[in-house]
């Protein structure tokens, strides 16, 4: 079974060789590397093309700039394997990736095979998530729910591979430039039997101060995780109405929290996701005591939210991922 690795590039020519070289050493033979130059004004592009001409199992496709969704959705149109892996062109993987990935699926006749990730700082500091050695399957709904939920299997798309059959029947919104892992996630995970996932941590996400995720706040960064959100919510069964619910409510919470910590500059920001919040006041008791109890200061009592909660972030937040 052949894997298609598809590798979305802008102007990430500094890490690219390394990203690329750790490709090509996976230990799984039958790999294409198609590689999406997203109108890169570095030489990511030339450095792409080198590769090209050295190894007949990379492929090149040079757009103009559309965004790190559209530069997937291009590789996955030309990509030619049974299954489907996303490496970033500044990240890198241990070579033993996609063979125990796609040994999982065939062993336990899963649609989406996946494990955990360890962050990387440029001071040598290493995270993993979560690296608990667990290995278990689930069903499409207990995948949905743990993917929403988050406290195991992450939202990214870089540690996941996936039957190339998932990415048919659905549209992705392109405008969304923050959280699009988890709606891309959400899509392919309803269109999957079933999961396995294997918490071992083989892709390294090298964290970079220009990395979207890491940005100061902006239109996108406050506004698209809660916009993915909802769009899940409306999107989802019955049976995740519970879990849809307390990912909005929970996302909402934390973007509040997010702006607080921001500085003055949001205030309009602030009052429009306390409004979002005040809308879904019925729903708080869905969430455990500490975080209704926040959702409830936050609507009914601002005021005093604030003061209360930049002490406790000062204080007692873990910052140990900054």
């Amino acid at each position: 079974m052949k894997i298609s690795v598809i590798v979305p590039v802008y102007n990430v020519a500094a890490d690219l060789p390394r990203c690329m070289d750790s490709i090509l050493a996976q230990t799984y033979p039958n790999i294409e590397i198609v590689t999406v130059d997203d109108g890169s004004p570095d030489n990511s592009g030339a450095i792409l093309d080198e590769y090209a001409a050295k190894y007949s199992n990379i492929r090149v496709i040079h757009k103009e700039n559309g965004g790190v969704t559209s530069a997937r959705l291009r590789g996955i149109e030309e990509a030619t394997g049974e299954w489907i892996g996303f490496v970033d062109g500044d990240d890198e993987i241990e070579p033993d990736m996609y063979a125990r990935l796609l040994k999982n699926a065939v062993e336990y006749d899963a649609d989406i095979s996946h494990c955990g990730y360890q962050m990387c700082f440029a001071d040598g500091r290493v995270h993993y998530f979560h690296n608990t050695g667990i290995n278990e399957k689930h069903d499409k709904i207990n995948g949905i729910r743990e993917l929403l939920s988050g406290e195991r299997v992450e939202p990214g798309l870089c540690n996941k591979l996936f039957r190339k059959t998932l990415f048919q029947g659905w549209e992705m919104d392109k405008t969304i430039r923050i959280n699009e892992d988890l709606l891309m996630n959400y899509y392919l995970f309803s269109n999957a039997r079933s999961s396995v996932f294997d918490d071992w941590c083989p892709y390294h996400y090298i964290v970079r101060s220009t990395s979207a995720s890491r940005v100061k706040m902006n239109e996108y960064k406050i506004y698209d995780p809660i916009r993915v959100k909802d769009i899940i919510r409306q999107a989802a069964s019955d049976e995740l109405h519970w879990d849809v619910q307390c990912a909005y409510l929970n996302t909402c919470i934390n973007t509040y929290n997010s702006l607080l910590c921001a500085g003055d500059a949001y205030v309009a920001d602030l009052r429009k996701v306390r409004q979002l919040l005040a809308t879904e006041r019925t729903a708080f008791s869905l969430l455990g005591r500490k975080r209704s109890m926040m959702a409830q200061l936050i609507v009914g009592a601002p005021l005093i939210y604030k003061p209360v909660y930049l002490l406790y972030s000062r204080f007692f937040q873990n910052n140990l991922y900054s």
